[in-house]
């Protein structure tokens, strides 16, 4: 009846990781063909680079498909990423990153 899942608390040692994520994904995509309700995502904790964020983006994309790229259904619990979000759009635009403490933190 849960209408989000999500790896941990991010307050482990160990938290979000692509292998569990693809366990748990599977167990969405199992559940929502059985029962017809979709269930959210939300990997937590551990995921603090852009880079990392698009391997959880194509993970989800593969094996649910396009809805789960939306905040209805998929969410990232790391607020240590939107920092490094930050820093790439600034490069991207001026050629430089900006120092990290100009940015928020987890």
């Amino acid at each position: 009846g849960a209408d989000f899942i999500k790896t941990s608390t991010g307050k482990e040692g160990t938290n979000a990781t692509l292998p569990v994520s693809l366990v748990m994904v599977r167990q969405i995509r199992a559940y929502e063909e059985a029962t017809g309700f979709k269930v959210g995502y939300k990997p937590a904790g551990g995921i603090s680079k852009a880079k990392d964020a698009l391997n959880y983006l194509v993970l989800m994309k593969e094996e649910l498909g396009r809805p789960w790229l939306e905040p209805e259904l998929f969410r990232f619990g790391a607020s240590s990423l939107l920092g490094d979000i930050e820093r790439q759009l600034e490069h991207h635009l001026s050629g430089c990153y900006s120092a990290m403490h100009l940015h928020p933190s987890g």
